[in-house]
């Protein structure tokens, strides 16, 4: 194909588009309708993942020392513990502060409740490790590897671990099922807009038979006739798909604006300059695939004469 045949197809398929003014209206109607509900129902599950691996990484482990280690023990436990591959961090709590932070989850009441508690002598709390983690589905294996240290030194440096067994297990098994669901809906929603507008970009099409018929009767090529009808998709599914990430940007940062005053909903929402890319991208592609596909798939049957 030379480049003045290239520019001529590209022509004719912009002329199509004005040419058969309602019917390309229509096409481009059907890609926003379609492509924003996928848009939305797309921001919603990214949001909800988000939120759930935000869930998984707050999970901790809580190693409580028993009261008679030593800081030289205290140590040595705790090279052996942030070394473990699974371990990302792990800091060190002592009994001071970790009874500042009870007293200041209390309140103003817990001031007066603990108030005879918080002299190193009757400070009943004992010294941790706050252990994070890298993977947080390994958070029961780190729980078991820390308990299994009391087996290495005599001294049994390890009073208890917790990491909230049952619920955490619990709450990995909801995330995982969120994480897909949504994918299935994605992928549900994804084909039924592929359908839904290569079936109207068809009609559109099928409308032109005549047209198609005439060409192929002065011996057009079917090269020749299918490459402006190529084109007229491709820039049916762009035009519609711009329209579609505009309205979704817009709409998803007058969301994030109405939410500001709502410090915790509005830090749970993905800023938009972390996925606009990604989701503009996928929009115009999908966009300008389905475009493509639906003129070439229509096209087959006009070209049988």
């Amino acid at each position: 194909m030379t480049f003045r045949t290239f520019l001529r197809h590209m022509r004719e398929g912009v002329k199509s588009i004005f040419r058969n003014g309602w019917m390309s209206v229509a096409s481009i109607t059907s890609i926003v309708i379609s492509l924003f509900i996928l848009g939305v129902f797309i921001l919603l599950v990214l949001n909800v993942n988000a939120l759930a691996d935000k869930a998984d990484s707050n999970v901790q482990v809580s190693a409580y020392l028993n009261l008679n280690v030593d800081q030289e023990l205290r140590e040595r436990v705790e090279k052996e513990i942030a070394i473990m591959p699974e371990v990302k961090e792990i800091r060190f709590v002592s009994k001071d502060e970790g009874m500042k932070d009870l007293t200041e989850s209390f309140g103003t009441e817990g001031q007066d409740l603990l108030d005879g508690f918080t002299n190193e002598d009757t400070n009943p709390l004992p010294d941790s490790f706050i252990i994070n983690v890298v993977e947080p589905t390994t958070v029961p294996a780190v729980a078991q590897k820390v308990e299994s240290l009391n087996e290495t030194y005599p001294e049994k440096p390890i009073m208890r671990v917790k990491y909230g067994e049952g619920t955490v297990e619990k709450l990995f098994e909801i995330t995982k099922y969120v994480r897909n669901i949504g994918f299935i809906f994605v992928a549900g929603l994804g084909l039924m807009s592929m359908f839904l507008i290569s079936n109207t970009i068809r009609v559109t099409i099928l409308a032109r038979r005549r047209e198609i018929s005439i060409m192929k009767l002065v011996g057009a090529t079917n090269t020749f006739i299918r490459w402006p009808f190529f084109v007229e998709g491709a820039l049916i599914g762009l035009i519609g798909s711009l329209i579609t990430v505009g309205a979704l940007f817009l709409g998803y940062s007058q969301l994030h604006q109405a939410l500001i005053g709502d410090i915790t909903l509005s830090q749970s929402l993905i800023p938009l300059s972390e996925i606009w890319h990604l989701l503009g991208g996928l929009l115009l592609l999908l966009g300008m695939l389905i475009g493509i596909w639906g003129s070439t798939m229509s096209i087959r049957k006009s070209l049988k004469v």
